[in-house]
């Protein structure tokens, strides 16, 4: 069971929503409109948010940057009647999971929910509650990750990466693992999405991406996250 945000504007498509999140056994929190449920993201410490796009006051989209810019790193749903390619890449790059199109299936969606948070559950580890390095700090209870006590704003998928790292730190870790432990059971995408996902996630913990100090790639292995190493 998860504590599932719901915010949507069509009341009886909330309904529906809730009460299939309900009987799979998930807490629900909802809202009809985008300040009330930015709200709710923020003090309900919810574990996903399922975010209409066209909401009244603030959209699914603003929401999500604010959701990421206050450092949470829950998985966030996409939720539109847009079916373009663009819109799709618009809510992925603001930090979304997944995009599920309208007109769809609970069965569908419900699929995509557990899937959602196996991702984050499968990182979840009671012995380690929190990790620091340099002056970066990874809270693993509040999925949480600041540097200087200001959010690095990490998608859902980058904490996966950086806890799947912290949790292996010192040892060689190949494409292949991160496919198998980041993205589970999914249709596995790419190598290269691996790298790109890699790139990103430097950005916003190392101060020199370019020559990162932490996350280092190992040639025709794949990466290492390694605190202890110093470079000059």
């Amino acid at each position: 069971m998860a504590r599932i945000l719901v915010v949507e504007d069509d009341p009886a498509i909330l309904r529906g929503l809730v009460d299939a999140l309900r009987q799979d056994e998930h807490e629900v929190r909802s809202a009809r409109a985008g300040p009330e449920g930015l709200e709710l993201a923020l003090r309900e410490d919810v574990e996903l948010a399922i975010l209409d796009v066209m909401l009244p006051g603030l959209d699914g989209y603003e929401i999500c940057k604010r959701i990421r810019a206050d450092g949470l790193a829950i998985p966030v749903l996409f939720l539109s009647a847009r079916t373009r390619e663009s819109d799709k890449v618009v809510g992925l790059e603001l930090g979304a999971d997944d995009y599920i199109t309208k007109p769809f299936g609970v069965a569908e969606l419900l699929a995509r929910v557990r899937a959602a948070l196996r991702r984050t559950k499968r990182e979840e580890n009671p012995a380690l509650k929190q990790f620091s390095f340099d002056d970066v700090t990874v809270d693993f209870e509040r999925h949480r990750a600041v540097r200087r006590g200001k959010p690095l704003g990490l998608t859902a998928r980058e904490f996966a990466l950086l806890a799947y790292f912290i949790r292996r730190r010192g040892k060689p870790v190949t494409r292949e693992e991160l496919l198998t432990g980041v993205w589970g059971h999914e249709v596995p995408p790419p190598t290269r999405t691996v790298d790109t996902h890699i790139g990103q996630l430097r950005k916003k913990i190392e101060k020199d991406p370019a020559n990162p100090r932490f996350l280092t790639s190992i040639r025709s292995v794949g990466y290492r996250f390694d605190t202890t190493v110093t470079k000059p």
